[in-house]
């Protein structure tokens, strides 16, 4: 897809045509996470050297499973992470930069009807799709608050929502699969993009104890349609990854493998005696980075063939 520069995929009718083609060729786009630059860099470097394919970067802002709005800063001030984040996507996507054929699409995640309040009055065009999260509330009030969302944004931004919350490995509080009826109204009363259903899931959990539910995917897919979003993919075995496809999934969200899987190759080479620069912050993340573009690749071989 290389040859003219690509800038930032913003526009409505732009996302949802790399969604039609993503679908004529049975791929399901990732988004991966980031929460700082290290991260963003190292999903476009791999996005660049697989074949310049279209890829989704996102990040959360005050969401408590993992505000990483907040981290992109040691002011640890969101304003000011979510606006380095923007500002490192457009130098890294700007005509200068290697990654300048890249098509990128920006996703703003589990943005919260609550804690997220004075963010929900940016202009939000900056970003190609946004998750509105109001899965705590009652799910009557959660249709409501999710419609009048989808209903103010629309028709400029790709808008999913979530119909039931996603769980967490480091919390004890049971969550429920979602009961396909309930992701049925949930869908057609609010008309968003996407839904993100609990199809058992988690976020920060490995994917050794877990089940991920294709058959409820496919059973929500057949009375809605292919609009499901997976949150929790690094919960996934990877002999069902390769299966997101048929079960109706076209978007996956990653974060917890590109840091869990990372980390051993530090340690790894921290541990080695030597002397030298070896222990400057340049040298570290110039480990991380490598092996979070490896892993990026290999999600991206996954889907992208």
């Amino acid at each position: 897809m290389g040859g003219e520069t690509m800038p930032l995929v913003l526009d409505r009718s732009r996302v949802m045509e790399l969604y039609a083609a993503a679908e004529t060729k049975r791929w399901v786009l990732p988004a991966f996470n980031s929460e700082n630059l290290t991260t963003t860099e190292a999903v476009l470097a791999a996005a660049q050297e697989f074949g310049e394919v279209p890829i989704i970067i996102g990040i959360t802002n005050t969401y408590w499973h993992r505000p990483q709005a907040v981290y992109y800063t040691h002011s640890r001030d969101w304003h000011v992470g979510l606006r380095l984040f923007l500002a490192d996507l457009r130098e890294l996507t700007g005509p200068h930069s290697p990654y300048r054929n890249v098509p990128v699409m920006i996703h703003l995640d589990h943005i919260q009807h609550d804690t997220d309040a004075e963010l929900l009055r940016w202009d939000l065009r900056q970003f190609s799709s946004i998750m509105y999260d109001a899965s705590t509330l009652p799910m009557a009030q959660n249709i409501e608050q999710t419609s009048a969302f989808r209903q103010r944004w629309g028709d400029r931004i790709v808008v999913e929502g979530a119909c039931d919350e996603v769980g967490e490995a480091s919390t004890s509080v049971g969550v429920t699969l979602t009961v396909p009826d309930v992701a049925e109204r949930y869908y057609r009363a609010t008309g968003v993009d996407l839904i993100v259903a609990n199809l058992g899931t988690e976020h920060r959990a490995d994917a050794a104890t877990l089940q991920y539910h294709g058959e409820l995917a496919r059973e929500i897919t057949r009375r809605i349609g292919p609009h499901l979003c997976l949150h929790g993919t690094s919960s996934v075995p990877p002999e069902q990854v390769t299966r997101l496809f048929d079960d109706g999934v076209r978007k996956v969200n990653i974060w917890t493998a590109l840091e869990r899987d990372s980390t051993p190759a530090l340690l790894a080479d921290l541990a080695k005696p030597r002397t030298g620069l070896w222990y400057t912050t340049t040298h570290r993340q110039e480990i991380i980075f490598g092996e979070m573009k490896r892993i990026v690749r290999q999600f991206l071989e996954l889907w992208y063939r």
